[in-house]
């Protein structure tokens, strides 16, 4: 991954502007029924727009959490159908997680995203390449919460507070496989706003914070 990086900066985005005075909050896996719902009442609480990267096959189970992410004013991107790792599937198959998402998500919330997260964050050249290519802005992170370990909010915090700057895409998660607890993301949520807030942060979405638009 880090080759891909280095070699393809405009196509796999780590990062926005150190200079912007800004970060954005992302979460992963959503929609789920129990997480997804408690993180975006912390957010609305506190009056912060975020990024949600959804799964295809979740978002078709939760419609409702889905459109409550939408009207509420935070942006969708895509992060597969379900979850499954880019680099071991062929091109074919990885497409068809894609756009199989792509079509849910449209259904749901009236835009195609333009956002593309990958699951692990890995993609094979040639994946990347066709993404890029079919108007995808590819996203993946530089500040990593570890909150998908479930670790309690004091770590998620200190995963995030320790390591934030301007320009940050910090990761997160709203949703998590069967049995997985994401209490401590919950939990640490608050003190992540307030802290960052105080230190002169503007919290902000992806699309707001790399310039790009959020529909294709």
């Amino acid at each position: 991954m880090s080759q891909l990086v280095r070699k393809y900066p405009d196509r796999l985005r780590l990062h926005g502007s150190s200079r912007s005075n800004t970060v954005a909050l992302t979460f992963d896996d959503a929609p789920d029924s129990t997480f997804t719902p408690q993180v975006l009442d912390i957010l609305k609480k506190h009056n912060v727009r975020a990024t949600f990267f959804l799964l295809g096959a979740q978002a078709s189970k939760h419609p409702d959490v889905v459109k409550r992410i939408v009207r509420e004013g935070h942006v969708i991107g895509n992060h597969s159908y379900n979850h499954k790792l880019f680099t071991k599937l062929s091109d074919d198959v990885f497409r068809d997680q894609v756009l199989d998402t792509q079509k849910v998500l449209k259904s749901l919330i009236g835009y195609t995203p333009k956002l593309l997260r990958p699951p692990y964050g890995e993609i094979s050249e040639s994946q990347l390449l066709w993404a890029s290519d079919s108007g995808f802005t590819i996203v993946n992170w530089n500040v990593d919460s570890l909150d998908w370990k479930q670790l309690d909010a004091s770590r998620v915090s200190s995963n995030i507070l320790d390591h934030a700057h301007s320009g940050s895409i910090i990761l997160q998660h709203s949703g998590g496989g069967p049995g997985q607890n994401l209490a401590g993301t919950v939990s640490a949520l608050p003190t992540v706003i307030k802290t960052l807030k105080s230190r002169g942060y503007k919290l902000v979405t992806l699309p707001e914070l790399l310039q790009v638009p959020k529909q294709m």
